[in-house]
């Protein structure tokens, strides 16, 4: 009995970080130790104001525009208000994703709420509706089959629970759904990621979002073609705004010398413009 206790202890409290495999000394649920998650800090330095997307030049922090964009968002609007991440899709932040979508550590999405909870309250003074529908990016079922769960479900679950007071985030779970199975943005170019998209999104209930602004939740933002396709389809159902939280995002490569730094700042504070 006592070798069955011990099992079960080491199986739902590890010794070690899973992270970075130095020992817990704290009992929880999580396998992932202070010192780790203490380094997952928030995005800092110019981003673009629309897209958040890292600003390598010093020219996007002038002209007709109030706030900084980047080249992209100049030239053409995304079919999104705006895109704000919390952390970068790097190093511990990447690795507590993983956990949670390959490793299934189901406690690893209250901590990734948390920090979507930052980027949603950043958000929030520019939400003009009393009422914004809160939509988890989908996943087809036969991923959501196999993996039990739609991270990105569980994150914005975790992080409307924090948030009691905003009444008017209310998650709606199903009025997005994916249609067909997608493959694996990376190595694609532009046009192939976006038809690699096009046409595996649909609105069930066009009825659900229409005249609604819709707050769209994914646990990583990589090129933006998803998030982008999501947007597309719930304007074409009538929806009236979209915005778009994560908890990460791929950014550019800093170089030594980008950005004034004046502009040295959280990333979820580009939401505010």
């Amino acid at each position: 009995m006592s070798g069955l206790a011990e099992g079960l202890f080491a199986t739902l409290f590890p010794a070690d970080c899973r992270l970075c495999g130095a020992p817990l000394t704290n009992i929880s649920r999580l396998p992932v130790c202070l010192q780790c998650l203490s380094s997952m800090r928030p995005i800092a330095g110019g981003v673009c104001s629309v897209c958040g997307e890292r600003l390598l030049s010093e020219h996007a922090f002038t002209g007709q525009y109030g706030d900084p964009r980047c080249g992209l968002c100049r030239r053409l609007d995304p079919p999104f208000e705006r895109a704000a991440a919390y952390g970068s899709y790097s190093g511990g932040l990447r690795d507590l994703v993983h956990l949670l979508k390959y490793e299934q550590v189901r406690p690893a999405a209250n901590v990734l709420g948390r920090m979507l909870s930052e980027v949603i309250a950043a958000m929030a003074s520019n939400f003009a509706a009393a009422e914004v529908l809160v939509v988890p990016v989908p996943l087809h079922v036969r991923k959501l089959r196999d993996r039990g769960f739609n991270q990105s479900e569980l994150i914005a679950k975790a992080a409307l629970k924090l948030k009691p007071a905003e009444e008017r985030l209310i998650l709606c779970s199903k009025a997005l759904e994916r249609r067909r199975e997608t493959r694996s943005q990376i190595g694609l170019s532009s046009h192939q990621r976006r038809e690699n998209m096009r046409g595996a999104f649909a609105v069930p209930n066009p009825d659900q979002v229409y005249g609604h602004e819709i707050l769209l939740v994914d646990d990583v933002l990589t090129t933006g073609t998803t998030a982008a396709e999501c947007a597309r389809v719930l304007r074409r159902a009538g929806a009236s705004k979209i915005w778009v939280a994560t908890v990460a995002r791929t950014l550019k490569e800093q170089p030594s010398a980008a950005v004034p730094a004046e502009l040295d700042q959280p990333m979820v504070m580009a939401a505010h413009g």
